[in-house]
């Protein structure tokens, strides 16, 4: 392949990219006119073990990260990536975290909107709308949208999914340590075949969630 055909090729690959961006941003366009678009989506709602977290992250107008993307569709390596210009370009983000106990006590539905309405509070600035995941959370005076599957359809989403994701990530891989023979490392806290193998042998620890885990305990 010639210098000007691996050109020509990098050009179009970068075109198509910035044509799904902009597909992406269909809801940021919409509120083009609004200045702090926020948006929140959780991670860790389904797995045994771990904080349930929210991101919040607040884009400047018109801003552009590459291959942006629903975090479960990209690789743990582009999302490390992602994080950190994420965190860079962001004019606000936050995450918040709700604990294993917690979630035992009010259920995980109610402790997903507990985290997200805490990170909101925590955003250095006050969003003037929030896009949000599939949920409407209850009690926050800022308009909202609820988007289905709204990490692959806005950037704000996406990015916040990221921040989640990430950082929640990182608190499983620190357990692991804490905690070795589960494959936290690995599993992130989620029911895989190790995971439930060893609750058989190894018994719960404290950041399990118990009403999660009645049929392997």
């Amino acid at each position: 392949m010639t210098k000007e055909e691996k050109e020509a090729k990098a050009k179009e690959k970068l075109e198509k990219e910035r044509d799904r961006l902009y597909a992406m941003s269909e809801y940021e366009r919409k509120y083009k006119d609004v200045r702090y678009i926020c948006g929140i989506d959780e991670v860790g709602r389904g797995p045994f073990a771990g904080p349930v977290m929210a991101g919040a992250v607040i884009l400047p107008k018109d801003c552009e990260i590459l291959y942006l993307n629903d975090s479960k569709k990209l690789s743990p390596k582009k999302r490390d990536m992602l994080y950190d210009e994420i965190c860079e370009k962001a004019v606000a983000y936050a995450v918040a975290r709700v604990e294993p106990e917690r979630i035992d006590e009010i259920n995980i539905l109610q402790a997903t909107l507990e985290a997200m309405k805490e990170a909101i509070a925590k955003l250095d600035i006050r969003p003037d709308i929030i896009l949000v995941d599939a949920v409407h959370i209850p009690d926050v005076d800022i308009p909202q949208e609820s988007i289905v599957q709204g990490d692959a359809k806005s950037v704000s989403i996406a990015a916040a999914s990221i921040v989640a994701k990430v950082t929640r990530d990182r608190v499983m891989a620190d357990y692991a340590g804490m905690y070795p023979g589960y494959g936290f490392e690995r599993n992130m806290g989620y029911g895989t075949a190790e995971h439930r193998e060893a609750l058989k042998k190894l018994g719960a620890t404290p950041i399990h969630r118990r009403s999660f885990i009645h049929d392997y305990v």
